[in-house]
């Protein structure tokens, strides 16, 4: 079984990560979206929260699996068996910071590789950064994220 592994912190989640994540299913037998609970960024969902957003999301993915993990993704890969690494590229600027990432993982794990796909055009433009920005503020991200996440935004936020 060819099996993949997303990384990411998908705080929150974006119909980009989604695209990415529906388009790894049709390469992949089993790919596992794989949310770090270590980062060094100051996360608006927690873990759990996360989690739940991420399973929401991609319930309509029979072979997408969603989990968490801790410490080194390529440590983690090699636990679940996997083949390959997943990474979403938006724009040519995060190609730098990806290669030096994949390099990185093929030294800690010889045995897997990275998969770079391009995100569809219409979310080229989208991060979680820029979606907290306008949520934030009450902007509206409807088309951008899932419905449950845009809810949660709105939640957390207390936005109307």
């Amino acid at each position: 079984m060819r099996t993949a592994i997303y990384p990411g912190t998908f705080d929150p989640v974006t119909n980009g990560h989604i695209d990415i994540a529906e388009r790894a299913s049709k390469i992949f037998d089993h790919v596992i979206i794989a949310i770090a609970t270590e980062n060094y960024k100051n996360n608006l969902f927690t873990i759990g929260e996360r989690i739940h957003l991420m399973k929401e999301s991609v319930k309509h993915l029979n072979n997408v699996e969603v989990d968490s993990f801790a410490g080194l993704v390529a440590d983690y890969a090699r636990e679940r068996g996997a083949q390959a690494l997943i990474r979403g590229l938006r724009a040519v600027t995060d190609f730098e910071y990806e290669m030096q990432l994949a390099t990185m993982n093929k030294h800690l794990n010889k045995k897997l590789d990275t998969l770079f796909l391009m995100t569809g055009n219409e979310y080229s433009f989208l991060s979680s950064s820029i979606i907290k920005q306008v949520a934030i503020v009450g902007g509206s991200v409807k088309g951008l994220v899932p419905n449950v996440v845009e809810e949660n935004l709105r939640i957390k936020f207390n936005k109307s």
